[in-house]
Parts: C-alpha cells; structure tokens; sequence
C-alpha cells in the first residue's frame, strides 16, 4: 500500500473511532463512570459497576472502549483502571479549564440534526437556534462553562481598560445571547455591587438561566426573552456578547442596538472563537473544531435570520472590526486572546 495512502487511513481510522467514542463519553458523564473512577480508583469492571449501579458487562466494555480511545488508563498487571491527572482535568473535573464533556453533547445535537442541515446545503435555507436538539443546548453550556470560569472574571474582565473596578463599584451590565445564563451567573457572583441583566430569543435557555439563577441565590441578576437588536434597557455601563455575535444574522444591527443602549463612556466586550483572519492560518486542530460547528450550527443559525450576514465562528478580528464600526463604534481593540478566544474591546 502507498505509504501516503497509508497515513491517511491510519488517519481516517482514528477519526472514526473518535466519532464513535463521543456517545461514550456521554454515558460515562451521565452515569458519574469518571467521577466513580476519580474518586475511588483503581477500579476494576465489577468493582465500577457497584459503585455506579450500573451492569457489569456494559461496563466492561465501556472501560475497554475508553482505553482503547487513552480516555481513561489500564494497568494490565492489577487488571484496574484510573484517570491520570490529564484524564481526570479534561473528563471528571466539572470546574477544571480543560474539561471538554459539554463538546461531546453538542456533537450529539448535530449528528440528531444532519439531516436538516443536509437539506439546507439544498436550498440555502437556515436551520434556527430553537430548531435544534437540545443536547446543543446545554451541551453549549457545559462546554463554555469551565473556560468562563477560568477567564472571564480574572482575565477577560481586567483586561477592558478601567472595567474591573467599575464593577466592583456597582454598574449596570447586559449580558446578550446568554443562553443558560453560565456567563451572566459568573459575573453576578463576582461583582455582587453591580446589576446583571441576560437577554436570548430562546425561551428554553432563558427558563433554564431563571432556573439556574434560582439555585444560585443571587439577587442581582435578571434573564428576559429578547433578541439582539431589542432588547430593553438604556444606560448599561458593560454590554456582553459571549460567543454569539458571529450566530447573529445582522450582527451589525445587534451592535448598533447595543451602542444605543450604552452610556456614552460604556464599553462593548465581545467574545469570539480565536481565529486568524486567513483560512489558511485556520486549519489546526481548533480550526477544525471551530469550523465544523460553524458549518452545521452557526452558520446555519446566521441564515435563518434577516440579513443573512453568515460571519460563521472563524471570522477573525477584521471582518469582526468592520461589524462593530458599522455599529457606530470607533474605537476598537484586542484586549487579550486564549487559544481558543479573542477578547475585543470597543468604545463610542
């Protein structure tokens, strides 16, 4: 066989097997398999099963499959398994940086929802937000959750010229497109002086944000239904978008609508995926990532509105820029970046 046509088969045999673990990781969240493991390994099957209450032979496979994939490790001389310090960051540590459980939720959303995104290649139709599983839902939650925690408030936040200390002082701060509320709650906690208002069309994630708020106890956070470009309010000293502007049909609406509802000394934070502003510089593993989303949930989501705009979760900082100029802003900056983030700062 071709060794070139080799190394990509060993390729493509690793993807599919990737493909195939990600219900796999599901099962082993949902049932509490890694945190069982954490906690009280070396386990054997029978061993997990009891802890967990689930069926030894399952169990034996799953465990296999999980080894198979470096998910979790095996220790052929005991017949146990463990998570080493990395598997245990990135699959049983809800408040871990690196867990990226939520991802594998969402995978299952767009595998539930190929074919209608198979049918909008067709016709160029968009497939909404609300129209998708709702393993997208809080699988978008669970994912961003664990990097908002680690950078919003003790990065993102400081790095917005004189932000921080305004919120400790007591400001008033939207939080649009907030989904399950994940970035909305984070702030509020941290900033109990200042006023926290979450805004998203989708009813579901606002009943849950409400929910979530619930539980939480704070006093100082607020969810309403409400769209990008009208949301209520004046006088917001911070306006937020958390990964969304890019999902927006007319993200240039939704800006001009937020420059309206700033004070005219407020200050515009915009999350977005990182990205470089040419293609080329894209196809890396985030890339991938980023891009395979994009195709069959934010672009989709983006054509589904009025304009159509279609920036997708690569846009990169100009074409970014060009959105938030056309809003009315004029001045505009990268205020810090992670691997998988831009953090920009604009002004009136």
């Amino acid at each position: 066989m071709d060794e070139k046509l080799e190394l990509f088969l060993e390729k493509m045999i690793g993807d599919l097997g990737a493909a195939a673990s990600a219900p796999l990781v599901i099962i082993g969240d949902r049932l509490g398999l890694y945190k069982a493991l954490d906690q009280d390994g070396p386990l054997d099957s029978r061993e997990l099963a009891e802890k967990t209450g689930t069926h030894e032979r399952y169990i034996r496979e799953w465990l296999a499959a999980q080894a198979a994939s470096g998910y979790i490790s095996y220790d052929a001389n005991t017949q146990k398994f463990h998570l080493s310090p990395e598997q245990r960051a990135v699959f049983a540590d809800e408040n871990s940086p690196l867990n990226m459980t939520g991802g594998f939720y969402s995978v299952a959303s767009i595998m539930f929802d190929e074919p209608k995104v198979t049918e909008a290649f067709r016709t160029g139709a968009g497939i909404g937000w609300h129209e998708h599983h709702d393993c997208l839902f809080c699988g978008t939650a669970k994912f961003f959750r664990p990097g908002y925690l680690a950078h919003i408030t003790k990065e993102w936040i400081p790095s917005l010229n004189g932000t921080q200390n305004l919120l400790h002082r007591g400001a008033k701060v939207a939080d649009v497109g907030c989904g399950y509320g994940v970035s909305t709650l984070i702030m509020a906690r941290e900033y109990p002086h200042s006023q926290f208002y979450g805004f998203d069309y989708h009813e579901k994630s606002i009943q849950q944000a409400r929910e979530n708020a619930r539980e939480s106890g704070l006093k100082n956070i607020h969810f309403e239904t409400a769209a990008a470009k009208n949301f209520p309010g004046r006088d917001y000293d911070v306006i937020a978008f958390f990964d969304c502007l890019h999902d927006m049909g007319d993200p240039v609406g939704a800006v001009t609508h937020a420059r309206q509802a700033l004070k005219p000394d407020g200050v515009l934070m915009i999350i977005e995926p990182y990205a470089e502003d040419e293609m080329e510089k894209n196809l890396n593993p985030v890339g991938r990532l980023y891009y395979s989303f994009s195709t069959t949930v934010c672009t989709p989501a983006s054509l589904s509105q009025e304009v159509r705009l279609g920036l997708g979760a690569q846009a990169g900082e100009t074409r970014l820029r060009d959105v938030v100029t056309q809003g009315g802003f004029t001045q505009f900056r990268r205020a810090t970046q992670t691997p998988f983030n831009l953090v920009l700062e604009a002004r009136p």
